[in-house]
């Protein structure tokens, strides 16, 4: 008896995924966390109108969801103020950054990311035998500059740069990345992560033309408009490259529900508007909190704060632990220097009480 043949590339890569669900390490641990403060999910939940959209849409469910997503993609090209083929809706980010390797990246073609940079976007590369070249971080910012220059020396195809970034929350200026392009090499697909984008300061997102052809960007429901359990990300590129998906995306892969609550999200800016003053509120909380036990937050344009633990990796995976042993859920970047730092996602008052509480703790504790 035999079993399945996987190709060399498949039996090479390890046997891993880039993060670990909160809700196993729950199962782990034996009991609910207290406070959800890790998977930079927005905790103050979607509208009230994109919820009541999804119900209504429910009855439906019989149905496969539009697999152009034409309602949806049509009130995004209006909402940026682009034409429809600019848009393409997908499974968020996640799902769109392995189509976009798919599309590009065959073994051994090189890419440039940051040491530490999201880690979805490697493992999608590795799955299709892309090279990683990696450039640090520059005073806890993605190192544009660095970034281009590596893509010229190994000839990158494509380059991954967030902005704001995950995990620091750290930001360029819109007008910065705009200079940086000019120095863009031939041939290379300047890949913007905007995922958190709404949560930054005004002038953060570039000005860049969809017909420019160096450019893709990517953003997402799940973060301000708090529908990460719906999987609904979309980019903004060029017509070419928007059509090009097609060969080889899911054409069945966004959900009925997804759609119409995404769409019913989108019209309804008054709760995001909301929801960013919760986010700044929160972000400035978590930075008193830290500022009270003696650390110091790094500023940030993101749902998240990254609170600087003062020492090394090995003495803030101290402090992580401390806060999940008493049922405060935190992550933190995986890669040093970074790692000195936790990174603690905005949350309601009761969920920053429980964090209040838990970090002298658990900063004791690892002393």
């Amino acid at each position: 008896m035999t079993g399945p043949r996987y190709t060399k590339l498949i039996e090479s890569l390890p046997s891993s995924v880039p993060f670990v669900a909160p809700e196993q390490m729950e199962r782990q641990r034996g009991a609910p966390f207290l406070a959800r403060l890790g998977a930079n999910e927005n905790i103050f939940g979607p509208s009230p109108k994109a919820l009541e959209a999804i119900r209504q849409a429910a009855d439906n469910i019989w149905k496969y969801g539009e697999p152009d997503s034409h309602a949806l993609r049509h009130a995004l090209a209006a909402h940026h103020n682009v034409g429809p083929e600019n848009i393409l809706v997908g499974e968020g980010i996640d799902g769109l950054l392995g189509y976009l390797v798919r599309l590009l990246i065959s073994p051994g073609d090189p890419v440039v990311t940051s040491d530490g940079a999201y880690p979805t976007f490697n493992y999608h590369v590795s799955g299709y035998g892309g090279q990683l070249h990696k450039v640090p971080y520059k005073d806890d910012h993605e190192d544009i500059q660095a970034l281009i220059n590596k893509s010229k020396s190994a000839k990158a195809k494509l380059i991954y740069f967030a902005n704001p970034d995950n995990p620091m929350g750290t930001f360029y200026p819109g007008a910065d990345i705009t200079a940086a392009l000019s120095d863009l090499p031939e041939n290379c697909l300047f890949l913007l992560d905007e995922a958190y984008i709404e949560f930054a300061p005004e002038g953060t997102s570039p000005e860049i033309s969809t017909d420019d052809p160096r450019v893709i960007r990517m953003r997402t429901f799940s973060k301000a408009y708090g529908m990460a359990g719906a999987r609904v990300g979309y980019a903004i590129g060029t017509a070419d490259l928007i059509r090009s998906f097609d060969k080889i995306r899911n054409h069945f892969g966004m959900c009925l529900l997804s759609q119409a609550g995404a769409m019913a999200a989108l019209e309804d800016q008054e709760w995001i508007n909301q929801t960013i003053e919760k986010v700044s509120q929160s972000r400035t909380a978590i930075t008193d909190i830290a500022a009270q036990n003696g650390l110091t937050a790094l500023p940030s344009a993101a749902n998240f704060v990254t609170v600087d633990c003062g020492v090394d990796g090995d003495f803030a995976r101290k402090v992580l632990s401390g806060l999940i042993e008493q049922g405060v859920f935190v992550r933190m970047p995986f890669v040093a220097p970074q790692d000195r730092c936790i990174r603690i996602s905005c949350g309601r008052e009761a969920d920053l009480e429980h964090l209040a509480k838990a970090l002298p703790i658990a900063l004791e504790n690892a002393k």
